[in-house]
């Protein structure tokens, strides 16, 4: 009778309508919380286009490295836009159900992005890498081209790979709770209501986890290690001080992005379980901050990105002074 039963489990698939998410209804800060997300995702989106938008049509900024943060600031838009407006949807219209086909683009799109961050600042410290390390190949090295093609590269891995993962889920049937203990439709609280064995789905999200998020790090990790060396082995002061201070802002992305992952997996290991409601608004955060803080950075720490954006600021400065000047003129000219 088991056996008729565990083959009915696995031979007939049952998705349900949807799930509710329920990551944030006990949280007693609530209301603040959610108008501090809707402020950094307004940031978000106005300084990553900023950024964008200053490299786009600048001709001079069209170099390998402001490629990658074109690539990286493009990933920050989606990557909070695919879960921060569905978490203020639920603060405004009171309305926690996200339908079961929504449920899975949702998680696509939030690994998917989530990957490419990982993989977008693992293209930095390549830039970086080869900029101190082989400058005198760089410009034959870390082309135009060669950038653009690991970008693609690095956009179809985490891409496909992130496909596969979701389109297992479909395998599973899910006949117990549909209430999902997260701040979106996140991969594992979901696969871990399904009523069949989901010993794929978990080691499938292992795996991954480890090579989409700690692969990455460990090659930035080399990749500093590679730097110092090359910058100890200069004999000006000025020129080591020159080399670092062009990783700067990189090394504030890389801070920003890993070390609250590491501390929520470091504190969750060695002292057990976390507070639910703790985690789920630590990971939040931890999500959200990054794309946010990214372009501030780059726009505050890059001289490039910086002299563009005040000559920007000071053309339309005078572009409404000059129309302002023009229009009392001419309603003098009317009077007269």
């Amino acid at each position: 009778m088991s056996s008729l039963r565990n083959f009915l489990n696995d031979s007939v698939i049952v998705h349900p309508p949807g799930f509710y998410i329920i990551g944030f209804q006990k949280h007693p800060f609530i209301r603040v919380y959610f108008i501090f997300l809707a402020f950094v995702y307004v940031v978000t989106v106005l300084f990553n286009t900023l950024v964008i938008s200053i490299i786009v049509f600048n001709h001079c900024l069209h170099t390998p490295k402001f490629l990658a943060v074109v690539n990286l600031a493009v990933i920050d838009v989606v990557l909070n836009t695919c879960t921060i407006p569905s978490m203020i949807k639920v603060f405004l219209v009171k309305d926690n159900f996200i339908p079961f086909n929504l449920c899975l683009v949702q998680m696509f799109f939030y690994y998917a992005f989530a990957t490419l961050e990982s993989y977008a600042l693992a293209v930095l410290a390549y830039d970086r890498l080869i900029a101190i390390c082989f400058p005198l190949r760089q410009n034959s090295i870390n082309t135009l081209r060669n950038m653009f093609c690991i970008v693609v590269l690095s956009w179809c891995f985490s891409t496909g790979i992130t496909a596969f993962t979701i389109s297992i889920m479909t395998r599973l049937s899910f006949c117990k709770s549909v209430e999902v203990f997260s701040y979106f439709c996140d991969y594992a609280p979901v696969f871990r209501l399904a009523c069949n064995d989901y010993t794929l789905q978990w080691t499938a999200t292992s795996v991954l986890s480890v090579l989409l998020l700690g692969g990455p790090f460990s090659f930035i990790c080399l990749s500093y290690v590679s730097i110092l060396v090359t910058v100890f082995r200069m004999k000006s002061l000025a020129s080591r001080m020159k080399a670092l201070t062009t990783c700067v802002e990189h090394v504030i992305l890389v801070a920003v992005f890993y070390i609250p992952l590491i501390v929520i997996f470091m504190i969750g290991f060695y002292l057990g379980a976390i507070n639910p409601d703790q985690r789920v608004l630590s990971l939040s955060l931890a999500s959200c901050l990054p794309p946010c803080i990214n372009p501030i950075v780059y726009s505050l720490k890059t001289q490039e990105i910086k002299n563009r954006a005040l000559a920007l600021f000071r053309k339309k400065r005078v572009d409404v002074r000059q129309k302002g000047s023009s229009w009392r003129v001419a309603k003098k000219k009317s009077q007269q």
